[in-house]
């Protein structure tokens, strides 16, 4: 616990507010033994989960990884340490708020989604990128794309699921998937920090299911659609005058 509040002290200090002592110099290499672990696997595994969990919660994955970042949780690389910024951490943290209560709530949480959609999938490209393209311009494309493959995969297979699941008038089934949702985010960072090998296999293991329960809830709800379609067709059609 006095390593934790060590480290927010001295990120406070990093952005001009002075509410203590510096790290001590003793504990310096525990800190660059901690950055070193940042190695290919590890950016990859962190590249793919911010990509992927951005689909489902982009202000969560910002301020999560922002604070753990700050707080020495977490060794960030050089393209994502913006993220610590408080201005950002200020940002993200209001706009997570607001997500978490209008995410379990039916029907908005689908119109939430919609709107979203156009922010997410550039958003997770770019933390891809940032993860990866510190000092190769090839890497930071070839991040984007899979970072935006990715929150494009998991973005869709939410707004499929919220659309059928706000088929049904009860709002329970909304509020267990937003928190399963939330909780994926949670899991996806923190394995791909402290297991990045064992992350990439239940990533890609995840994304081919993802495939097809989208594939399998869009032909849902295009049948339902379409009987709603005809059901509404054949009322117009006794309603109007002879």
């Amino acid at each position: 616990m006095e390593l934790i509040w060590q480290n927010l002290l001295n990120w406070l200090q990093s952005v001009g507010m002075h509410l203590g002592q510096r790290l001590p110099s003793d504990l310096a290499p525990a800190v660059t033994q901690v950055a070193d672990k940042l190695d290919l696997p590890s950016l990859l595994a962190l590249a793919g989960a911010l990509g992927w969990a951005s689909g489902f919660r982009l202000y969560a994955v910002v301020f999560l990884v922002g604070m753990a970042g700050a707080l020495g949780w977490m060794p960030l690389p050089a393209g994502l340490a913006v993220l610590q910024h408080p201005a950002l951490l200020a940002a993200s943290g209001i706009m997570l708020f607001v997500e978490f209560f209008a995410d379990k709530i039916p029907g908005l949480d689908s119109v939430w989604d919609i709107v979203h959609s156009v922010i997410r999938i550039p958003a997770g490209a770019a933390l891809a990128a940032g993860a990866l393209g510190a000092d190769s311009a090839t890497m930071a494309m070839a991040a984007a794309l899979l970072g935006g493959t990715l929150a494009a995969t998991s973005q869709a297979a939410k707004t499929t699921t919220r659309a059928a699941i706000n088929t049904s008038p009860e709002p329970f089934s909304n509020v267990f998937a937003s928190l399963v949702e939330d909780g994926l985010v949670v899991g996806a960072v923190w394995l791909a920090s402290m297991h990045p090998l064992v992350f990439c296999v239940v990533l890609a293991l995840t994304v081919v299911l993802m495939w097809l329960v989208t594939a399998a809830l869009f032909r849902f709800l295009r049948a339902l659609f379409t009987r709603l379609a005809v059901v509404f067709g054949r009322q117009t059609h006794r309603m109007s005058p002879p």
